[in-house]
Parts: C-alpha cells; sequence; structure tokens
C-alpha cells in the first residue's frame, strides 16, 4: 500500500497531534499525525502533516476537511509536496564576512 501524506494548514494554535489524528480517523485509517511546533517558542507554528493509509483515504480526507472547519478554525487540507532543498543556513557572527570585527 502506498501511504499518502496531506499538508492541513489553518490550524488552531491548540490543536495537538491526538486531536488531528482523531478528527482524520473519519476519513480513514491515519498512520500518523503531526502538528509542527516553533522550536524556539515550543508553540504550533499552525499547519500539520497528516499520512493516510491509502491515496483513497487521502483523498476522502481532502475532500472531507478541506474549507470547513477544525478545532475552530477554516484549514486547508491538500496533497504534501516534498520538502526542497535548502541551502544550509549560516548562524552566529562571520569573522571572516565582517572584516572590522571585534
Amino acid at each position: 500500500m502506498a501511504e499518502k501524506k496531506l499538508y492541513i494548514g489553518g490550524l488552531s494554535y491548540g490543536t495537538k497531534d491526538e486531536s488531528l489524528k482523531e478528527g482524520f480517523g473519519a476519513a480513514g485509517t491515519v498512520v500518523s499525525a503531526k502538528v509542527i511546533i516553533d522550536k524556539m517558542t515550543g508553540r504550533s507554528k499552525g499547519f500539520g502533516f497528516v499520512e493516510m493509509n491509502t491515496p483513497e483515504e487521502a483523498a476522502k480526507a481532502i475532500e472531507l476537511f478541506n474549507g470547513k472547519e477544525f478545532d475552530g478554525r477554516t484549514i486547508k487540507v491538500s496533497e504534501a509536496r516534498p520538502q526542497e532543498a535548502r541551502p544550509p543556513r549560516t548562524g552566529g557572527f562571520n569573522r571572516d564576512a565582517n572584516k572590522g570585527g571585534w
């Protein structure tokens, strides 16, 4: 079976993994449900991902939930796209880039 990952946008900041999994269970078997959390604040970023057991269940979830209310917010549900490659992040003070430096 080919599982299908869905992007869920517009989530309430109070939505938890468990409620997402339970709610989307109405469309079929939920393999996983994850609300994305900001590492710095520990708060929800307002979106998440749900992985359904089959493409048919994923299509049903989109039909049932896209543009509908979930936990008090109107959510967007669509097929998740693969994460795009991003250039490596450089953090902190780059002494070579700031020659006058310290």
